[in-house]
This record gives structure tokens, sequence and C-alpha cells, in this order.
């Protein structure tokens, strides 16, 4: 069974940021946050800060030195007080001494070096009341959520996450061992899940199936999750039945393959239900790209997640290009190509920061890896 239809590495991307439709809303306190996708603008509920305060530790005073120290309150011209950093700023004072600067005998502060700075914050510094401060579709870090919490926020708006079902093909694979001969290990039952939590999906169900026609027809009929992730079973041998399982469903093809290296029988489908299904390819590497590839623009478009534009960058000398398909080259911070990036290695990948995806003309661009990112 051929390919037929193979699109580009970046229309497929721009067809599967289309693909997935966005899902409802809920409310989540801040610490459930991380990693959900912002759906209501985070604003500042105060100003920030809300009142004039210290920036540094040391006294607060009142016009020119010596000044003597007083237990707080009003500060008259040539007093002062303790103060810590984001400490209110008693009424009179015009700077704040940092504790390094100055020292105290008996009951007068002594300046000991000059300081040409007030080191005082004043009110509505970082934000004014009502300013924006977090849009609608950023993927919430704890910045963000730090950020919330000093605007008055006890929850936010997030997207919810699409479910995910996956189904994991082969007669070959083996959970646990060491395999025979013709046989390998499963790659895939810890890692594609997890992945697909990086990116922001709820994997709910996980399968494991031969390669059998009527089961793989069965496993995909009868999922009830927003999208169905399948490994292996996408080429064209005998023993590969996920792109019949989808013509006996009456599947539309979205992408029917990706013309990239590796991952090119990626595919993604709709089922006539809604139902979206990313078929990966069943060697490790191929497999994993093909996921970073689609996966990660698909599930931004069930959750609303603004898709960051990727780096370009020149292609380096030493990467080579492929004259018809992109290539998705596996390097390290330095975008150089690391070792062990055959389809079925995991050896480059796992030493690797990034992904380098090179055109069969043109510049590259840089393709995070989320667990880098993380």
């Amino acid at each position: 069974m051929s390919h037929p239809g193979r699109l580009p590495w970046s229309e497929a991307r721009l067809v599967a940021a289309r693909a997935a439709a966005l899902l409802g809303t809920e409310e989540v306190s801040l610490d459930a946050a991380v990693g959900r996708v912002l759906r209501r603008d985070v604003t500042a509920g105060i100003d920030i800060p809300h009142y004039a305060s210290a920036a540094m530790d040391g006294w607060a005073v009142a016009g020119s030195a010596p000044w003597q120290l007083v237990d707080g309150g009003t500060l008259l011209p040539g007093e002062a007080t303790p103060i810590v950093t984001g400490g209110l700023v008693p009424t009179g004072a015009d700077a704040v001494i940092r504790s390094e600067y100055a020292h105290v005998d008996g009951h007068t502060l002594v300046l000991d070096r000059p300081d040409t700075r007030d080191h005082l914050r004043p009110p509505a510094e970082e934000a004014r009341s009502g300013e924006l401060l977090v849009a609608v579709g950023a993927r919430l870090s704890p910045a963000h959520l730090a950020l919330a919490a000093a605007a008055t926020a006890d929850r936010v708006e997030v997207a919810t996450r699409p479910t995910v079902t996956t189904v994991f093909t082969g007669d070959e694979v083996v959970l646990s061992g060491v395999p025979a001969p013709g046989m390998v290990r499963d790659s895939f039952g810890a890692t594609i899940p997890a992945i697909l939590g990086m990116l922001g999906a709820s994997p709910t169900r996980s399968l494991r199936i031969g390669d059998d026609r009527d089961a793989t027809v069965a496993a995909l009929r009868d999922a009830d999750t927003d999208l169905v992730v399948t490994t292996g079973g996408t080429g064209g041998s005998h023993a590969d039945h996920v792109r019949r399982a989808l013509d006996d469903l009456g599947a539309e093809y979205l992408v029917p393959g990706l013309a990239s290296r590796p991952g090119g029988p990626t595919l993604l489908a709709q089922l006539p239900g809604g139902t979206l299904v990313l078929g990966l390819a069943g060697n490790p590497l191929a497999a994993m790209l093909g996921l970073l590839s689609l996966g990660d623009v698909l599930i931004a478009g069930f959750t609303g997640r603004v898709i960051a534009p990727l780096v370009t960058v020149p292609v380096p000398e030493s990467v080579k290009r492929h004259p018809e398909a992109t290539r998705l080259v596996p390097v390290r911070a330095g975008l150089d190509e690391v070792e062990w990036t055959g389809a079925a290695m995991m050896r480059g990948l796992a030493a690797a920061t990034g992904v380098l995806v090179v055109p069969p003309v043109g510049d590259a661009e840089v393709l995070p890896l989320p667990w880098s990112a993380a």
C-alpha cells in the first residue's frame, strides 16, 4: 500500500492546527493551573504594588544624614526607622538607605557611603489596576501564576484538556525482560502518554493490540475520546492495518502522510463521528518525531493555545538536506547533529536539545522538545 499525497511538513502542521475544534473551559485554583491554557485574560485587580514599598532592607529616612532613629509612624526631616524589603514606606520618607551603606551609633543612623538611588518602589510601578497581565492562549507557567496571585486572582479559567486514547499495535512487542530475536521491547507505553501530557492533553485510556484488522477497527471505532493516537501499522505491509481500519470506518484523511524523513507514514484522519486519529509510525524515533510534528499543534487547536513561531536558522554546513523531503534532525544546543538518528533509534533523541527541521531548500527551523523546555 502506497501513501499518496504526502504533505510537505509545514503544510501538514497548518492542517493539523486547523483540524481540532476548541473544547470547553473550566476554572481551577492557581496551584492546579501550571501547564494549562488560559481562556480568560488575567488582569490586575489592584495596582501592583498597591502601596509605596522598600526595594531593600535598611532604613527609611527623611531629609539628610545623620538621622535620629524612631519607632515608625510619620517621619520628620532628620529621622529614620528600620524597614525590610517590601515594607510599607512611612509617610514623610524620601529614601531607603541600604543596610550595608550605614551603621547605627547609639540612636543615630550614620551614613558610611553615598547612595545615588532612593530604593523606593512607587505604587503601580509594575501594573495599574485593570491592566492586562496574561492574555488568552498562554500556556500558564509558574511565573504567570505568581503574577496572577499578585494581581489578587485565586482561580483562573483554562481550556478543557482533550482526552486521548493511545493504541499500541504490534505482534512483536514485549513489555518486559529480554526480547527474543525478532521481538522488541515496548518503547511507547511509558513515553507517548507522557509526551501527550506535556503537550497539554489528558491521556485517559491505553490499548494494546496485535497486528489484526478487526481489532484495529474495534479500537478506533470504540474510542470515546477527543483524539486517538496509534503507534505502528501505518505502513503498507500485510501486517499494517491502521489505514485499512480507517478505510473500513469511512475516515477522511486530513494528512495522508508526511513528506519527512523520518516519520513519513505519519497520518492524521477524522472518523465520521468527529474523533481525530493521529497515526504514528512503528519505529521509535519516527513515531516521536511524528508526534512532535503534528501532535503539538493539534492539541493547541483543542485548547486554543497560541502556537509560537519556530526559530529560523541557516542550515549548518554539516547537516545534509534531502532532495524531496524535510529532514527532522535531532541536534544539540549548538545545532550539531547527534549520532544514532536512524528511524528505530532513540539514543540520539535522548541526547538532543531540539530538532532541526531541514526542508529541501531554504532555511531550517528549530522544533523544541517539550521535555527540554520543561
